[in-house]
């Protein structure tokens, strides 16, 4: 068909059978291959987004304030004629490039793969039958199933009414009615009801031009990606002082300009940390996919770093602490009835072929039982439905007709006649089974002469995970403190929390609720959970905590559980969640149980880890190199490696240094805060010492071993570059360096890029030769003082600690 366009104007004036004549489709869909057709025609059902041409992309990474430092540098090595100095910059300038850009382009497929894994589904009306799609295929003239929770993929006309929420798209917070024949725009949720609709528009032909998007944008920046540029900028600073120092001396000393603006460039391009942000989008998009493996997508980036902080997590009970399958646990008879008896009864009251939780259920035991209907036939059955609260079925025997009714207690008292000592004997019952965590199920049947007696009772009840105990166990030497949240009654939350070990201190809203603030934070944090909430309540909950300065985690998976999400900290939506949940939460779970929220604790704690050795190491490295060089000019007038030699020592020593993304690292026994109190304290001690070790090897070489002065800067080099990779082992751990084994493409890279630089001094590649004694010196003094360093790195933070400072061991 030809391609229509239908605005959401003409679409609401039109009726069905005008709209369905105009798109050629009816209440009963369109053909696959019509659909197919279709898709070619009007495109996807989506916003693209814009695309960056690869080779502009490529390109800018020639542009901004560092390539332009490293650009300047060529330029004067051109003037001066150093055209060794030339090709080794360029090609750091063009190496620089090509791994930035590799590793973009990997976070972004990495961020594009969990973008399809949290894609909206649609359920579509295609060659008579109900099917679920992607969204994003869905084309005019399709015929849409929408209820509650669900986020409207395209622009429909609804054949019933419903309530959707535009607020993200209005702004109005208030829930929109919608009529039947209105048009649910693209991008709002159902908030209530259900409804049958025909596409009638999609992608950027929708009123509002997009759908909600689930997942934000990769370059969305966390406070920890924040504070490490922060560092950088801070290194640039530091350098930019250094050479400021170089420089003036040089000018009072009367030395070459070229040659000193040359060296003063080459030695800030060594000191920014180059490869930084690739270190953060390839540490960022690793993470995200190791979040994927352990069943948790992670929606918005930032939540990798709150997920590592959170030391409060509100858990559901219902399929995050329980199996969210109702297993009936006991029976209690009324005088005249047997267990058998009131199984039987519920049997009957049971749809075979149901798959309500509480029919399964009863279903599920009658068959434990073996318990047989056979001789009974059900002639007619009323379904359970939400006004009457209960099941009844006519059923003939083979010497009597009689009826059997199982529903809510107080429901099944009022139908046998409400008789003083059965009702007593109920909520005695009941009682029982709400100390044991069960909820209570009436069975009732009638007699010979019609009349309903009561039967019995079941106590049904949700089993927790086998898992669920140690996982919280787990939690809590983790420094999370756990936090059960149920709409159930408090008997059964108390009974869960005892059999999970979670304390039963439970509450329920009106003990916070109409409290003061300080005192409804000191109620809500001394808790072991929160039983009889609505989702009001958890929006309520979060806000508490945090006022008390807790990062909250919190779960949910219903619309209105939206709001809490939000405001959490980390919005968790549990497996098998609504749209609504999913597109408010940070990570979305794909699996039950809180043993995922756990793992994804861990893995988060993992990253922030690699990301804080990361920073420790560039802090180091730049006080090593930037205040060795200074201070040698300085006090001995004399450069103590070259221009080129920097280039060398910045190329070998940011390329491998990507890999810590990977590499391993032991997750924190303690919810992660960034402290650059202990970053900066830490670094500067080994830097300090890093200093002090470079002089000695520089007196070593002058008044000892009596080298010219070509081979003594090529001794210094080799010294700076193995002295420098070494301290990533040291930055890595706060115990012993062999405390935690590096992950092998760590290791590969480090003995590699050394494995080259002692190459390339000894047989004079690029660099004067020295010869393997020399090296040997080298790489001997370096292992003694990176033994010594580390020692001494341990008791260092031992002192850390002793004075107060958490360094979160």
């Amino acid at each position: 068909m030809d391609k229509i366009v239908i605005n959401a104007d003409d679409a609401k004036k039109k009726s069905l059978e005008e709209l369905f004549k105009k798109l050629a489709s009816s209440k009963k869909g369109i053909s696959s291959s019509e659909a197919q057709k279709r898709l070619h025609t009007y495109g996807l059902n989506e916003i693209s987004e814009k695309k960056v041409n690869p080779i502009v992309k490529f390109i800018k990474y020639f542009w901004g304030p560092m390539p332009w430092l490293i650009e300047v540098a060529i330029i004067l090595s051109a003037v001066i004629q150093h055209w060794a100095d030339l090709g080794i910059i360029a090609t750091l300038l063009a190496l620089n490039a090509v791994v930035g850009f590799w590793q973009e382009h990997k976070a972004s497929n990495a961020i594009e793969l969990l973008k399809e894994k949290l894609a909206l589904k649609a359920r579509v009306l295609r060659d008579g039958k109900w099917q679920e799609i992607s969204a994003k295929e869905l084309v005019p003239g399709d015929i849409i199933h929408i209820g509650s929770g669900d986020i409207i993929p395209a622009d429909a006309k609804i054949m019933n009414g419903i309530s959707a929420d535009e607020s993200a798209l209005t702004g109005e917070s208030l829930p929109a009615d919608k009529k039947s024949s209105d048009i649910a725009y693209s991008g709002s949720v159902v908030s209530q009801g259900e409804t049958n609709a025909v596409v009638t528009a999609t992608g950027l032909n929708t009123y509002f031009g997009k759908t909600a998007q689930l997942v934000e944008k990769a370059e969305t920046k966390s406070f920890l990606q924040k504070t490490v540029i922060k560092i950088g900028d801070y290194l640039i600073i530091l350098a930019a002082i250094m050479v400021a120092i170089i420089f003036i001396a040089s000018l009072f000393r009367h030395q070459s300009l070229f040659d000193t603006l040359q060296f003063a460039l080459v030695l800030v391009v060594a000191s920014i940390p180059v490869a930084l942000p690739a270190v953060l989008s390839v540490t960022m998009a690793v993470g995200a996919v190791a979040l994927a493996k352990k069943e948790a997508i992670v929606s918005k980036l930032v939540a990798i770093e709150e997920m590592a902080g959170v030391d409060v997590l509100c858990a559901d009970k219902t399929g995050t602490i329980t199996k969210n399958e109702l297993k009936l646990g006991e029976i209690k008879t009324f005088d005249g009835f047997k267990e058998d008896d009131v199984l039987l009864y519920g049997k009957l009251a049971s749809p075979q072929d149901s798959k309500d939780p509480i029919d399964v259920a009863v279903l599920s035991k009658a068959q434990e039982k073996s318990i047989k209907i056979k001789g009974y036939k059900i002639t007619k059955f009323k379904p359970f439905d939400p006004v009457s609260k209960r099941t009844e079925a006519s059923i003939a025997g083979e010497s009597k007709h009689f009826k059997v009714s199982k529903g809510a207690t107080q429901v099944i008292l009022s139908l046998t006649g409400e008789d003083k000592k059965i009702a007593e004997k109920m909520n005695e019952y009941v009682n029982k089974f709400a100390e044991k965590g069960y909820r209570a199920l009436g069975v009732a049947i009638t007699d010979k002469s019609g009349k309903w007696e009561y039967a019995g009772l079941f106590g049904l009840y949700d089993p927790p995970r086998e898992d669920s105990a140690e996982t919280i166990k787990t939690a809590e030497s983790m420094g999370v403190d756990v936090k059960m949240v149920t709409g159930d009654h408090i008997a059964i939350a108390k009974e869960i929390s005892r059999e999970v070990n979670l304390g039963t201190n439970i509450i329920i809203p009106k003990d916070f609720v109409d409290k003061t603030d300080r005192k409804a934070e000191k109620i809500v944090e001394e808790t072991d959970g929160f039983a009889e909430v609505f989702p009001e309540h958890k929006y309520h909950i979060v806000e508490l905590l945090q006022d008390k300065g807790h990062i909250v985690g919190m779960t949910g998976d219903g619309v209105n559980d939206s709001p809490a999400l939000k405001k959490a900290n980390v919005g968790i939506a549990v497996a098998g969640a609504t749209d609504a949940a999913k597109s408010a939460a940070s990570i979305v779970l794909t699996q039950p149980g809180i043993s995922v929220i756990i793992d994804s604790i861990k893995q988060s704690r993992k990253i922030f880890q690699r990301m804080n050795n990361y920073s420790i190491y560039r802090i180091t490295e730049t006080i090593r190199v930037l205040f060795f060089i200074t201070l040698s000019i300085l006090i001995f007038q004399f450069y103590p490696i070259t221009a080129l030699m920097i280039v060398l020592l910045a190329l070998l020593n940011d390329a491998p240094i990507m890999t810590i993304a990977y590499d391993n690292v032991k997750y924190s026994n303690e919810p992660e805060k960034w402290d650059l109190r202990v970053i900066l304290g830490i670094a500067t001690f080994l830097g300090v010492l890093g200093v002090v070790e470079s002089f000695f090897v520089l007196y070593l070489g002058i008044n000892i071993l009596k080298l010219s002065l070509p081979v003594l800067q090529s001794f210094i080099y080799l010294k700076l570059s193995v002295a420098g990779h070494l301290t990533v082992f040291m930055a890595r751990t706060k115990g012993h360096f062999w405390e935690i084994k590096p992950a092998l493409p760590l290791f590969i890279a480090i003995v590699g890029t050394q494995t080259i630089a002692t190459l390339i001094t000894v047989y004079g590649i690029l660099l004067p030769a020295m010869g393997w004694f020399l090296a040997g010196i080298i790489w001997a003094e370096a292992l003694t003082a990176f033994f010594i360093i580390d020692a001494l790195k341990v008791r260092f933070y031992k002192v850390l600690s002793r004075e107060g400072v958490d360094i979160y061991k």
